[in-house]
């Protein structure tokens, strides 16, 4: 049975009122309907983050399921544009892990062992609100020119109720019981949808991408490789999701996890223009990308959304049409 729409996501506004306290930095106004909104990080406060996520604070950071009001009409994205796809990039031989056998098909979540290019794009990000409390989230590198770019969850960057957009943010590609095997990719801008805040956190507009920095004197996409993308794509296609839920039958947060099924609309919730399956995965795997085209043999496929929301034991991404396929371009370009 579909139910009330549910948060996955690591930290949400309501999370923070009711579990810390009032966010210290002062409301900000709405930004104009239909705008991208960048947030840039300086060197500094990109080697500040590095430093600030050791082992303990990587294995404190909170996972925070909260439940979303219901019933208000949704703004819906506009009518969708031409299809844009964006091809996936192989990782270099030297760190793609080697394949195994695929997992089963997942109606619940299931730990990933099909190795390939999933294992190296997916990942867990971090960050840290104005009142100090630490959580994660999941992303997914995506193919962007400057081969620097992740999608998440709009929750994963800025609080919608009063447009604080998070700091320390990094990304961990191939996250593994607290290992950094590519290492840690710090942030230096991030994007999110102007929508997203001036609506309170409607969960049509819950996606960003983040640009991150290099490690090692090496691009992101250089080091891991990057699933494709594609924007105002087919809709109730066969798809697969990846995340890292805190649940102790996902593995606390410290493995990737896979779901599958046949997609169908929301119907849930008036004027929703999300998609969803009949699996749920659980606080933390917020941002997780869902893949069409996924080819299970090379961990390969196309980004269509992100993992935002759950409604009983189905989860919802957003569609990416064309606000997301500009806010990507300018990402891309940063």
């Amino acid at each position: 049975m579909r139910r009330a729409i549910t948060f996955l996501s690591a930290i949400t506004v309501a999370a923070m009122g009711w579990t810390l306290g009032t966010a210290q930095a002062a409301p900000a106004p709405p930004p104009p309907p239909g705008s991208a909104q960048e947030t840039s990080v300086s060197a500094e406060q990109q080697r500040s983050a590095l430093r600030f996520w050791t082992a303990e604070r990587l294995r404190t950071a909170r996972d925070v399921t909260t439940t979303r009001r219901t019933g208000a009409s949704a703004a819906e994205p506009s009518a969708a544009g031409p299809r844009v796809t964006v091809p996936p990039v192989s990782a270099p031989e030297s760190v793609s892990p080697s394949g195994a056998a695929p997992s089963a098909a997942a109606s619940s979540p299931t730990p990933w062992t099909g190795g390939g290019l999933i294992g190296t794009t997916a990942g867990k990000v971090f960050f840290q609100n104005a009142s100090g409390g630490t959580f994660a989230c999941s992303a997914t590198v995506a193919n962007a020119d400057n081969k620097s770019v992740v999608l998440t969850a709009g929750h994963c960057v800025v609080d919608a109720g009063t447009g604080e957009v998070y700091r320390n943010w990094v990304f961990i590609p191939g996250y593994a019981n607290g290992n950094r095997p590519f290492g840690t990719f710090t942030a230096r801008s991030l994007f999110h949808l102007g929508q997203y805040v001036s609506t309170g956190g409607n969960a049509n507009w819950d996606l960003a991408f983040a640009v991150m920095g290099q490690v090692n004197g090496r691009s992101l996409v250089d080091t891991v490789g990057a699933q494709g993308i594609a924007f105002n794509s087919p809709t109730g296609r066969h798809v697969h999701s990846f995340g890292y839920g805190g649940s102790a039958a996902e593995g606390n947060g410290e493995r990737l996890n896979h779901c599958e099924g046949d997609e169908y609309p929301d119907a849930g919730r008036p004027g929703s223009t999300m998609w969803g399956i009949d699996c749920v995965q659980t606080g933390g795997s917020s941002g997780g990308g869902f893949l069409a085209d996924f080819n299970t043999s090379n961990g390969g496929g196309y980004l269509i959304g992100n993992i935002s929301v759950s409604a009983g034991n189905n989860e919802y991404h957003p569609t990416l049409g064309n606000e997301a396929l500009d806010l990507y371009r300018q990402a891309g370009a940063a």
